[in-house]
This record gives structure tokens, C-alpha cells and sequence, in this order.
């Protein structure tokens, strides 16, 4: 990966990982695919390797990751999904060319068309998305408590009470936050 860039936020759920691309949504924004190569890097650790990309596929990502964020936050807060968002992640779904394989692991798999394009790798991450947001998949969608965040993920925890995104992130920040606070109010005394 690039030093110059932030680090990806991998998650175990391609759709939710993908809208991580754009992180601190609600305070300083990070955007972790400012350039077409960043997104094949993108691609390329969640196993969905391309061999180029154009700004204009860069674009059509981008309306993805906000088409997906949109949906998954309407549907963590039960509210009616946005029509344009739903619209979107269709599109993007019936365009490309991928198919699921069977690896002789025993692993699924996704290959993409002869030319391995951004579109492709799209209509991947859009199926992903729509199999958590109908409610496919046992886990339930959520947001995150950092008021910074609010990212959509999906909680796969035993309980379903999982309440940051990340928890090496947004958890540790809110909890380092809260300990700080109580230190300024209950100062230790002095040895």
C-alpha cells in the first residue's frame, strides 16, 4: 500500500468494508480512495483485483459507496431506503460480469470478467450489499456510536450489541475519551 495514503479498514464484510473507504464521515473526513490507483489497491486486498482504472470508474465507485451507505444506514434506523440509493446498487449490480467459484479449498471465490474491470468488481460489492441490507445474512446492521462516525457496519457479534465500527478506532478513541473525562473530574491526589 502507499504511505502517503491512510490505511485501509478491512472488515469481514466486503460491502461495509468498501463504505469504510470514506471514514469520519460526521467530523474530518478521510478519504482512503482519493485516486483511481487507490481504488485497484482497494480492490486488490479484498480480493478483487482489476487491472486499471479511470477516474470515471472511480466516480461510479464513489456513487456506490454512498449509494450502500445510504441504503445500510436507512435500513440500521428500520427507515425506508432511499429510492436513488437502491436504484444505484441495482444498477451497479446487473453491470458487470462476475461470477462465484469454488476454490479447491473449499473457499468462495469471485472472478471477475477476461478483462478484470472496475465494473465487475462493483457488481460484486453491490450483491454484497444487497444480500445484508435484505436482511440475507445472519447479522444485523448498525451504526457506530462515535458521534465523529456513524459509519453502517454489520454486527455479526453472539449479542448483536456491537457499538463501533472498528473497535482499534472509533471503539478505543470514544473509550480513551470517556477515561480522560473522568481523570479532569476525579484527579488522583498527588503521592
Amino acid at each position: 500500500m502507499r504511505a502517503e495514503f491512510p490505511d485501509f479498514r478491512l472488515g469481514k464484510v466486503l460491502a461495509t468494508s468498501f463504505t469504510a473507504t470514506l471514514t469520519e464521515r460526521r467530523g474530518n473526513a478521510v478519504e482512503r480512495i482519493p485516486t483511481p490507483h487507490r481504488l485497484v489497491d482497494w480492490l486488490t486486498v479484498s480480493g478483487l483485483p482489476v487491472d486499471s482504472c479511470t477516474t470515471a470508474q472511480l466516480d461510479l465507485a464513489r456513487e456506490l459507496r454512498e449509494s450502500i451507505h445510504a441504503a445500510a444506514t436507512a435500513a440500521a434506523m428500520q427507515d425506508p431506503l432511499p429510492e436513488s440509493a437502491v436504484h444505484v446498487i441495482n444498477d451497479r449490480s446487473v453491470e458487470g460480469r462476475a461470477a462465484a467459484i469454488l476454490t479447491p479449498e473449499g473457499k468462495r471465490q469471485w472472478r471477475l470478467g477476461s478483462r478484470s474491470c472496475v465494473e465487475d468488481a462493483l457488481s460484486v460489492i453491490a450483491a454484497d450489499a444487497i444480500s445484508i441490507i435484505a436482511g440475507e445474512r445472519d447479522g444485523r446492521l448498525a451504526l457506530c456510536a462515535s458521534p465523529t462516525c456513524q459509519a453502517a457496519f454489520f454486527d455479526t457479534s453472539q449479542s448483536r450489541t456491537r457499538r463501533w465500527c472498528d473497535m482499534n478506532t472509533c471503539g478505543n478513541r470514544q473509550k480513551k475519551a470517556r477515561f480522560n473525562a473522568n481523570q479532569r473530574k476525579n484527579p488522583r491526589p498527588a503521592d
